[in-house]
């Protein structure tokens, strides 16, 4: 880990307004971006009492994830790689929800792969420390350019219609 300051979070996600659900990246590494979460910022998808529900945690780590491509990325100064969230395996839910009134830190460790499939374990613990919150293997299909995927698409239609 460097002592260069981190940069925002913004500049490394294409989110934006409610949709940009980190707070700021607290660590990194070649291998494992931590990031800090305000779910009272999460208001968008809170549920009826206010907490959000435990399932946003999955995007939560997607957009850790993220982060931690775009910190790659920066590194090797290079472009930062498009990629989708294509599932999630061996997920473990230890709450219904999470408080508004609690910061969480997000945790994506790389587990393999640098592109196409890629996968990273990831945890949420509130900030005080504790168990997990969520604990899951997240897989992320990665491409060079967002061109790319669409050629794939149309690669895969054609053949279909064969």
């Amino acid at each position: 880990m460097s002592n260069a300051p981190l940069p925002s979070v913004a500049s490394l996600l294409p989110h934006a307004g409610p949709m940009l659900l980190l707070d700021r990246v607290l660590e990194h590494t070649a291998d494992t971006t931590a990031c800090a979460v305000d779910p009272g910022r999460s208001a968008l998808l809170a549920d009826a009492d206010g907490g959000v529900p435990v399932w946003v945690g999955l995007e939560y780590m997607a957009q850790c994830v993220a982060a931690h491509g775009g910190l790659v990325s920066r590194a090797r100064a290079e472009s930062p790689r498009p990629g989708l969230l294509l599932g999630s395996r061996r997920v473990r839910f230890s709450t219904a929800s999470f408080s508004p009134e609690r910061e969480l830190r997000v945790e994506a460790r790389h587990h393999h792969g640098e592109s196409g499939l890629v996968a990273f374990d990831c945890e949420i613990r509130d900030a005080a420390g504790g168990e997990p919150l969520v604990r899951a293997r997240v897989n992320i299909y990665i491409v060079d350019r967002w061109e790319d995927l669409q050629r794939e698409k149309n690669d895969s239609e054609g053949i279909r219609g064969v």
